[in-house]
């Protein structure tokens, strides 16, 4: 459990990595601290006492506490740049990320750049504490896969408080609108047209759609699955889509299939799933309900994983640029920080957007067709 000094110092801690509280600006008295914390004057004493040790305030004898301006820790002590860029993902372990990652490093580290690895398990919670490491140690710059883009974000003070300090920060495969970084992205909503219009152009009319939707991603991607049934002129049902979110992303999808095997006199010809690895999990199920692909149901991915050529069912897709992206994400802060560029500068940057393009493999399969052994 944490002590009641720990949750004050670091209160006080995020309230000056968020930018509340401006180098050299006053931290509120003990009498003010004691009131707003509901603590003791000895318990707001030991806080204040440790951030001083730790250099995040200063006193001033008989003018009380004040912010200390930490902007100097982004330079080594010659004054020399540290040459280490933090990357935060959802996710770096698995699926498409160690990849992008690649790229990343590649291109970074050709040009003399270390990196540091950061996971948020698209977990808000975990997004902060990462952009507090991001702003207590120092780094150069900052590339980062925003968490769960579809929603409102309390963390953006941090990001504000990055320009404030002049630490550049690039976004990959989605970006806060409120922010409008310079960013890298997939085309979305075209690739979940195109993934949609490869079934429907097949004789398919009665397909699902698989959609995360605390992502953009998820949404603009089903956004693309809506449009290819207009484009089509085929009615969509309401029920053909499904959402899902990251927490719910292991049992909502497969009991909503399952429930659409079972629980009706027609079935679901084509599967549009949000990525390659949503297609795998559902996979599982077609196989569990006796059923064929792409024979019974023709299924549709997304990302051009590894795991679209994982199983003996090999997956129609959309190509994703991956280590494409990585290394230009690397190139693009490189070039903010070797070019001393002012933050105002780097959100006039073009941003990048990759066309996305359709890998048919043995997933799918014309309404009616059967495949000759």
């Amino acid at each position: 459990m944490e002590t009641k000094y720990n949750f004050v110092k670091n209160k006080i801690k995020s309230q000056i990595l968020q930018g509340f509280i401006q180098p050299h600006q006053k931290v509120g008295s003990e009498t003010e601290l004691m009131k707003e914390y509901e603590v003791s004057r000895h318990t707001v004493r030991k806080a204040i006492d440790e951030l001083v040790n730790d250099g995040w305030i200063y006193k001033k004898q008989g003018a009380g506490t004040f912010c200390a301006d930490r902007s100097a820790l982004k330079s080594g002590t010659a004054g020399q740049q540290t040459k280490n860029i933090a990357v935060i993902t959802t996710y770096f372990s698995d699926y498409i990320f160690p990849s992008i990652i690649r790229g990343i490093e590649g291109y970074l580290s050709k040009n003399g750049y270390q990196v540091t690895l950061f996971s948020t398990n698209n977990n808000i919670e975990q997004e902060r504490r990462c952009l507090e490491a991001v702003l207590q140690q120092g780094f150069d710059g900052l590339i980062v896969e925003p968490t769960k883009s579809a929603l409102p974000n309390p963390n953006i003070n941090y990001y504000l408080n990055l320009e404030r300090t002049g630490i550049p920060y690039v976004m990959i495969n989605a970006y806060y609108e409120e922010l409008e970084p310079t960013h890298l992205i997939m085309n979305d909503v075209e690739g979940g047209r195109i993934q949609t219009r490869h079934v429907l152009d097949l004789g398919h009319q009665y397909v699902l759609g698989f959609f995360k939707n605390d992502d953009i991603q998820g949404t603009k991607r089903m956004k693309g699955f809506i449009k290819a049934h207009r484009e089509s002129g085929i009615p969509l049902s309401p029920k053909n889509i499904i959402t899902y979110t990251t927490e719910t992303k292991e049992t909502v999808p497969v009991e909503e299939l399952r429930q659409h095997l079972t629980n009706t006199s027609e079935l679901p010809t084509a599967i549009v799933c949000y990525n390659d690895q949503l297609a795998l999990m559902l996979l599982d199920v077609i196989r569990d309900m006796k059923l064929s692909v792409p024979e019974d149901i023709s299924v549709v991915g997304y990302d051009d994983s590894f795991l679209s050529v994982a199983s003996e069912v090999k997956l129609t897709t959309v190509k994703h640029p991956k280590e494409e992206m990585g290394k230009e994400a690397g190139r693009r802060i490189y070039n903010f920080i070797e070019q001393k560029l002012a933050p105002s500068r780097h959100f006039e940057m073009t941003p990048v957007v990759y066309e996305p393009k359709i890998i048919i493999r043995n997933s799918t399969q014309g309404l009616g067709v059967k495949e000759i052994n």
